[in-house]
């Protein structure tokens, strides 16, 4: 089974190795369509580990491409701020969406306390059996020995019914999250993408629905155990403006819905590339838990996230001036050998898998990271309790975006 990427191997090794280095601009969005950006990555990684970009269409910026070197810039909010973006991409200066991702101390600290209780262990223990439930439900619904989307039937519809429980969503719409979420993140090589005047006017759709719920639990006297009566009733969040209010419900939606979604999406791609590892798994079902892990650093579904130098500072021999854009490729930092060892190899039962860097670090360190780990969890507990093999059928199509490393589409067929 080919996933695509063998065509263009080859062709996309010798463009990437060959180049002049500085003409080299990894974020450009046909590289993750196409599935040939990983010899670039390897290039800067061995050449010009924190290499800059003088030509894009967002403005010059640095990669960082090493393990250690992302861990520093993660872990150091003082000298790298997040503010005003964690991608790539300026916010426009028309239509700000302020959100605690792309936040520093103290308000990033205040805002993220207000949502985190929804993943704490006693509500993920609550959550479990409506997550088990839930995708049984919908594995009772896949036809046996017919080809049909995974990425459609599976993925997308699990995420999207957790994401309209975690924020109490009325069930029959639960779709529009995912429209919202994909939306969000479509840049102009997106088939979703018509124009910036389309897509605000979508998100600003998203504003006033939510703004409904939020006025009918606003001045509940017992608040519900929801990310929006969170929002309404925390100290930190409950006077936002409009543009904040959207701005944090976009983290919340793109961050419960394209982690969890691509990574079960790349999960079953990669046990088919692995068949080996398949088989591994098929034996010992104990391998689980790591396995997820594994699943995770593999895909690395957030491939970057941006910060901005607060000074001068110096990185890999390389001198980042203040107010400089720097992009940690999380994609890169999860095949970094120096590291992590037989870092280009799938490995359900790798030692140490949860040293990845795909949750990231520090302040910013993804609040959702054991919600979704426990979502792939079940899924593959289910999957091995029904049938022996899940087959995939041919290429993937992929996401055109260098930020959301996902999938649009994943032929299968359960064999049995």
């Amino acid at each position: 089974m080919s996933d695509g990427s063998i065509d263009f191997s080859a062709e996309a090794a010798a463009r990437a190795w060959s180049m002049p280095i500085e003409d080299i601009n990894v974020a450009d969005p046909e590289l993750f369509r196409a599935n040939t950006f990983w010899p670039y990555f390897e290039r800067l990684r061995k050449e010009d580990p924190v290499h800059y970009c003088k030509d894009h269409e967002f403005g010059p910026y640095w990669s960082v491409t090493k393990y250690n070197d992302i861990m520093f810039v993660d872990t150091n909010h003082a000298l790298f701020s997040s503010e005003p973006s964690i991608t790539i991409a300026d916010p426009k200066d028309d239509f700000q969406l302020p959100m605690f991702i792309a936040m520093d101390p103290p308000k990033h600290d205040l805002q993220r306390k207000v949502v985190s209780p929804i993943v704490s262990p006693g509500n993920l223990a609550n959550l479990e059996a409506t997550i088990r439930e839930r995708v049984n439900t919908i594995f009772d619904g896949l036809p046996v020995g017919e080809t049909f989307d995974w990425v459609d039937k599976v993925s997308v519809e699990l995420t999207t019914q957790m994401l309209a429980t975690l924020f109490d969503f009325p069930w029959e719409d639960r779709r529009k999250l995912t429209y919202w979420s994909d939306i969000t993140t479509a840049g102009p090589a997106s088939p979703l993408f018509v124009s910036e005047e389309h897509r605000r006017a979508q998100l600003m759709d998203c504003a006033q629905y939510f703004m409904g719920l939020w006025n009918q639990r606003v001045n509940l006297t017992e608040p519900g155990n929801d990310l929006i009566s969170m929002l309404a009733h925390g100290e930190s969040t409950r006077n936002m403006s409009q543009m904040e209010f959207l701005g944090n419900l976009l983290l919340l939606i793109v961050g419960g819905n394209d982690t969890t979604r691509n990574s079960i999406t790349g999960g079953l791609l990669a046990l088919n590339e692995n068949p080996a590892e398949y088989d591994k798994l098929r034996a010992d079902h104990s391998l689980i838990p790591n396995m997820v892990s594994e699943i995770i650093r593999w895909q690395t579904p957030l491939a970057h996230m941006r910060r901005n130098a607060t000074q001068d500072v110096e990185l890999g021999g390389k001198l980042i001036k203040k107010g400089d854009k720097v992009i940690m490729w999380y994609v890169s930092g999860n095949r970094d050998e120096e590291v992590i060892e037989n870092a280009d190899k799938f490995l359900i039962d790798r030692p140490r898998a949860r040293q990845h860097l795909s949750f990231g670090f520090g302040i910013h360190r993804c609040v959702g990271n054991r919600l979704a780990e426990m979502q792939l969890k079940i899924v593959w507990e289910e999957i091995l309790k029904r049938w022996d093999r899940i087959e995939v059928m041919g290429a993937p199509e992929r996401i055109p975006s260098s930020f959301v490393k996902g999938y649009a589409t994943l032929p299968v067929r359960i064999v049995g």
